[in-house]
């Protein structure tokens, strides 16, 4: 019996072997979940190719979280093949280059907003998509980057990140009387396409192996997709509006 044996999970953000939403895919589908997945824009076509190395192969929806009527063409098309959703996995982020590196004071407005609704408002466009599907509760989950520091190069994308960690805090009031669950899962930093696109990404690398306790190996996310699949199921029935940690303990040490 698997710990999402039954359950209907809806998984954004894949769009490799690579990303972190793919490794919580493939383990929600060992652990016996039905899941479909999101793709957007040129990179959809990479979704629905991707789709195909899970277990199962997975129908993909196209999902823009800046266009309003694919909302609702999501939630009808999840209504129509489950009639329910129990679980939704948001792994969308994006920010203009000029919002990385080391120039904060160079990224406008135009971009800094692009970053602000792709990766900390599309928490509540997702929640609008899938809550009225969670008939019975359900869980919520996305993927972070502890904003609680600033981080170099990260810039605009962390002040983005700090807005989700903020929604999700928000959505876990708003939602609770329905038992729907609102979380986070901050990963330590995995080589994934999203990472390369950071400039000094490798200053990461370098550092966070040696410092986090448990240390941290960069190629591998399983420990990240084995509490994801932990939080979208009914084991954590008490749990919201938390940050959890998945990062070997960097978090938590100093110098």
């Amino acid at each position: 019996m698997g710990l999402l044996d039954g359950k209907h999970i809806l998984v954004t953000g894949v769009l490799t072997e690579a990303s972190l939403a793919f490794g919580v895919a493939k383990l929600a589908q060992e652990e016996g979940a039905e899941v479909v997945l999101t793709g957007v824009g040129r990179g959809l076509s990479l979704t629905q190719r991707v789709a195909r190395k899970l277990p199962q192969t997975a129908d993909v929806l196209e999902f823009d979280v800046t266009v309003p009527e694919h909302v609702v063409a999501v939630r009808d098309a999840l209504a129509t093949k489950w009639g329910r959703v129990d679980g939704a996995l948001h792994a969308i982020g994006f920010a203009p280059p000029s919002c990385l590196g080391e120039d904060f004071l160079g990224a406008t407005w135009d971009d800094v907003k692009v970053a602000m609704e792709i990766s900390a408002y599309s928490l509540k466009t997702l929640a609008e998509c899938v809550a009225p599907l969670m008939t019975d509760g359900g869980s919520i989950l996305g993927l972070d980057f502890d904003a609680t520091v600033a981080w170099p190069a990260y810039n605009w994308m962390g002040v983005a990140k700090a807005a989700l960690e903020s929604c999700n805090r928000y959505l876990a009031r708003a939602l609770g009387p329905q038992q729907i669950r609102c979380n986070l899962v901050a990963a330590g930093p995995i080589r994934t396409m999203a990472a390369k696109s950071i400039p000094g990404f490798a200053l990461f690398e370098d550092s966070w192996g040696s410092r986090a306790p448990l240390g941290w190996d960069v190629n591998d996310s399983s420990a990240v997709a084995r509490s994801c699949v932990a939080m979208l199921s009914d084991w954590f029935p008490a749990t919201t509006g938390e940050m959890i940690h998945v990062d070997g303990g960097y978090h938590a040490v100093g110098a």
